[in-house]
């Protein structure tokens, strides 16, 4: 790690991101250790653990047994962990539609109309 990076604090869930590309270029189901050793080995073993269980919990990675330990694989890139995220904030709140409806209104342009054609797209595979 790099000296400016290490008095550097964490952004909330950057370090989730980071284990989540390492799952992705990994061969297969990969160790903790080598998820460890991917990140740069700074991580204590306990901290790498900590975080994928966590992914686990949001169903962003899955696990087997292997051996004494487990192997663990991605089922989510970093755009689906933040989707994660949000449904997980969403289903939080009592008035959906009222955050929904704020979330929307809050968009600039240009997001607003991905989001419409995003939605637009998912209506015609319904059908």
């Amino acid at each position: 790690m790099r000296d400016q990076e290490r008095g550097r604090r964490r952004g909330q869930g950057e370090l989730e991101s980071q284990v989540l590309v390492a799952l992705h270029e990994a061969p297969g189901p990969v160790s903790t250790t080598w998820v460890q050793e991917r990140l740069g080995g700074t991580l204590a073993y306990t901290t790498v653990i900590t975080i994928l269980t966590r992914l686990l919990a949001k169903g962003a990675v899955t696990r087997e047994k292997a051996g004494r330990s487990f192997v663990w694989t991605p089922t989510a890139d970093e755009a689906g962990l933040a989707a994660l995220r949000m449904r997980r904030v969403l289903d939080g709140e009592s008035d959906r539609e009222a955050v929904l409806a704020s979330f929307v209104t809050g968009l600039p342009p240009q997001d607003e109309q991905v989001l419409r054609s995003l939605l637009e797209q998912a209506r015609e595979a319904e059908e």
